[in-house]
């Protein structure tokens, strides 16, 4: 006798499942797990078993069923890293640097973040919510069930906690799952210019203890959804020792560390992001060998960002195939924000990243999937399509999983499936 289940997909062409205890590593992110005339079956919001479609039709009896016929059904993607919650745009810095300005001079004349900072600061609650709910309804229709989203554009306490309110209520009417970030520490506003440590010394007395009291109470901490602290460890804008400092007090209150490092100098920032056992690493585009192999032999997950190299017009990208070969687990993610990586598309970032860093295809798809799971703390639940997980999960228009990153500025996504049910279709 079949079990009933409420929703079933028969006869993928290519069922890609991302199967994985643990991030992969090596030669493993070559295996996607693929299955032929492959099917899912959900229940409840949950995936109850995954297999050939023969097997799985004769175990179970479907509510509702898909015919997969001819197309691809892959895990939904995870963006580990973006900072997609903001007003406004940077487009007049776009054509600054299309002129010959570089992301530092432009921080330096007073754009860039704090930009973005005086536009935040000066939004409602509303309208915040309003405007990353626009980019956020991309983002899920072009295949993203799972966003890590960043403060870092408030630099106040009261900005700040205003982006977390924000971050909550799009995490608790959206389709999609946010994981918050708390990102204080993300640039020296002007009224602290010249004084670094006395904002370091706002983010971690003030800053974070008013951070993790909010997430204490709120929907994230009854979900058991994890609640991060980042900092941007970069020259000219905090160092070493400010951001370990920043980190401590945010792993004293609870909060995984995460953090922003090499984009533009090395100053250490890997060997501290290890030390401190953070959930991930990001940027790693100036690593220098040593640290690569202290990435490997942890668990830190390395979160390579190419749109951001794609965007600012430079040829130099992080050696992710270089931290693939020597063991690191490597994700990517968008980071998309207003200045420096505006787009949506996680399809995108891994036709570039197949491109400019030599990923396979299914390297880039495992990057977005299982291994972008574990770079936000929930690779137990989410980012491959396995008995037990949620049943996050896309069906693409396409004969192959490989035109993924072979073809781009398309979107594949025909159908969007989120915790078992279907939002695009």
């Amino acid at each position: 006798m079949s079990t009933p289940v409420d929703l079933m997909i028969l006869h993928a062409r290519q069922l890609i499942t991302c199967a994985s205890d643990g991030p992969r590593r090596g030669e493993a992110m070559a295996d996607v797990g693929l299955i032929e005339d492959g099917a899912v079956a959900m229940s409840d919001g949950n995936i109850v078993d995954v297999g050939p479609s023969a097997e799985l039709q004769t175990r179970y009896s479907a509510r509702k069923t898909i015919d997969a016929a001819g197309k691809v059904v892959t895990p939904g993607f995870v963006d580990a890293h973006t900072h997609v919650a903001y007003a406004g745009d940077r487009v007049a810095e776009f054509e600054m640097r299309i002129k010959g300005a570089t992301y530092m001079e432009i921080m330096a004349a007073g754009g860039g973040i704090v930009s973005t900072m005086r536009a935040v600061r000066a939004a409602s609650v509303a309208q915040l919510v309003a405007e990353t709910r626009k980019r956020l309804d991309e983002m899920l229709m072009l295949g993203t069930t799972t966003v890590e989203v960043k403060t870092g554009y408030g630099l106040s306490v009261e900005a700040e906690m205003k982006l977390l309110r924000v971050i909550e209520q799009l995490h608790d009417s959206h389709l999609m799952t946010l994981i918050p970030t708390f990102l204080g520490a993300h640039a020296v506003p002007p009224e602290f210019r010249g004084r670094t440590d006395a904002y370091v010394e706002l983010v971690v007395e003030e800053m974070i203890p008013a951070a993790a009291a909010w997430y204490e109470r709120s929907s994230f901490a009854r979900q058991r959804i994890p609640f991060f602290c980042d900092v941007f460890c970069e020259a000219g804008v905090f160092d070493v020792a400010q951001s370990r400092r920043v980190l401590e007090a945010g792993l004293a209150h609870g909060m995984i560390p995460k953090l922003h490092a090499d984009e533009f100098e090395n100053l250490g920032g890997v060997t501290l992001a290890v030390e401190l056992g953070a959930a991930s690493v990001d940027h790693l585009d100036v690593t220098l060998p040593d640290e690569v192999a202290r990435l490997a032999a942890s668990n830190t997950v390395g979160v390579v960002i190419p749109a951001v190299n794609f965007n600012l017009g430079s040829c130099h990208f992080a050696d992710a195939r270089g931290l693939i070969d020597a063991g690191a687990a490597l994700a990517l993610a968008t980071d998309i924000n207003p200045g420096s990586a505006p787009t949506p598309s996680m399809p995108m970032v891994m036709a570039i990243a197949a491109r400019y860093q030599k990923l396979l295809p299914a390297e880039a798809l495992n990057a977005s999937a299982i291994n972008a799971a574990y770079a936000i703390g929930l690779g137990d639940r989410i980012g491959s399509l396995q008995a037990g997980k949620q049943a996050d999960m896309l069906i693409l228009d396409a004969s192959d999983y490989r035109h993924l990153a072979y073809e781009f500025g398309k979107n594949f996504v025909e159908t969007v499936i989120k915790a078992g049910r279907i939002v695009k279709s």
